[in-house]
């Protein structure tokens, strides 16, 4: 239907696309793709044990150099804690600005 009303328009099909398509599609798939990212970004903290080098396995062997049990994991905790915490509130306000547009 939305291809219609902008061919009826006098708009091309790259233009209809473009202007009345992309923009819906972008604001209905957004929010999820973005969930998925910090599920991801989660996530990657599971692949530490498996065996690539990220942040928790460098909290490994910072525990296995210095002895000490809980510090090394506490600090990746706390850093993952921020990353997730930053990317939501940006994935937030990219949100509310969609949300703002749909008002008008």
């Amino acid at each position: 239907g939305q291809t219609e009303a902008g061919r009826s328009l006098g708009l091309s099909s790259f233009m209809t696309t473009r202007l009345i398509v992309l923009p819906q599609m972008i604001k209905i798939a957004l929010p999820s793709l973005l969930n998925e990212i910090i599920a991801l970004l989660k996530e990657t903290s599971v692949l530490g044990y498996i065996g690539m080098m990220d942040l928790t396995k460098a909290g490994d062997f910072i525990r296995s150099r210095t002895f000490s049990p809980y510090v090394p994991y506490f600090t990746v905790a706390l850093i993952y804690l921020i990353m997730v915490t930053i990317l939501s509130n940006v994935f937030k306000s990219i949100e509310g600005r969609l949300r703002k547009s749909d008002i008008r």
